[in-house]
């Protein structure tokens, strides 16, 4: 998720649900267009940390060459995992016949999949698609499409780009898309809390499931940790914080990122009702926001006090 899975906020969820609960994670779409990504580009969205999980880059491009080039970059950075976003519905990637634009021909999926895959020799590819650019009926040729270009694991997001972010999905398009290739398949739409985990499993047979909007509501979905406030808000500050010392900024200018967060946050407790979260979200200094969250926060750091 573009300006969501920067390395900021993914090393913080990483942080605090271990592998054996978030296998793993992709930073946010790299796009390249006019000419194949730097290193030291592909080197900033993986990030200064390193888990146990492992941390995919994921790609997003029309022009093959430029993309299987850097795909061989990422790789020599060290990334161990390289992903194509074909999902991307935004005017910009249509405009680009890139994201799912490239849906509409399931013979260009195939290519940029085997084109990609020739590039990075021995580190696996995986690809990213809705159930269809702007109808479902296709959703098992597109799937084969990925596994005939070499994907060793396929994404699929179960509305397609019209539907874009609709509130209203279909897993059974997940569970058409399994049964008709041999790798494995991972779930993704509408995951909303921890039970929607294995609840996605269980209804469509995919091995795993992708969480993108539910992590932003809580970031302890994965392993289904009920944290108190000052754990939520702990995190938030943490988060602006890092993002601070990491970007050369003041703290409070990072208001827009941390409502980007509580526009969903459901964590905690911190924001009550709806009502509440209006209130978050109309507040215009960052530096307010950090003093609410740091109020919130006071007993958690009251008691490390006490330890100390």
């Amino acid at each position: 998720m573009e300006g969501v899975t920067e390395p900021c906020f993914r090393d913080l969820v990483l942080e605090r649900n271990p592998p054996q609960s978030l296998g793993g994670a992709f930073t946010e779409f790299v796009r390249v267009s006019e000419v194949p990504i730097p290193k030291r580009i592909l080197r900033k969205h993986l990030g200064p940390r390193r888990f146990d999980a492992p941390v995919g880059v994921q790609l997003m491009g029309a022009d093959l060459e430029k993309l299987a080039q850097t795909a061989a970059r990422a790789v020599e950075c060290g990334a161990p995992i390289v992903d194509l976003n074909f999902g991307c519905p935004a005017k910009g990637a249509i405009a680009g016949c890139a994201g799912s634009a490239m849906l509409r021909e399931p013979a260009s999926v195939e290519r940029a999949v085997r084109t990609v895959v020739q590039a990075c020799g021995s580190t696996p590819v995986s690809a990213k698609i809705r159930a269809g650019f702007d109808h479902a009926r296709d959703v098992e040729v597109l799937a084969r499409a990925a596994e005939n270009g070499g994907a060793a694991m396929l994404t699929v997001h179960c509305r397609t780009r019209a539907e874009a972010y609709c509130e209203n999905v279909d897993w059974s398009r997940i569970e058409r898309a399994v049964a008709s290739v041999r790798i494995p398949v991972c779930g993704n739409g509408s995951v909303k809390c921890f039970d929607d985990l294995e609840r996605l499993r269980r209804e469509t047979g995919c091995a795993f499931s992708m969480v993108g909007r539910g992590a932003l509501a809580d970031p302890w979905i994965f392993s289904g940790v009920a944290v108190t406030l000052e754990a939520a808000a702990n995190f938030l500050l943490e988060y602006a914080a890092t993002m601070s010392e990491r970007h050369q900024l003041p703290a409070g200018g990072f208001g827009a990122r941390l409502k980007q967060l509580l526009r969903y946050w459901t964590a905690g407790g911190l924001v009550t009702d709806e009502a509440n979260r209006k209130e978050w979200l109309a507040e215009p200094s960052g530096d307010v926001l950090l003093a609410r969250l740091r109020a919130c926060a006071t007993p958690l750091a009251s008691a490390a006090d006490a330890r100390a």
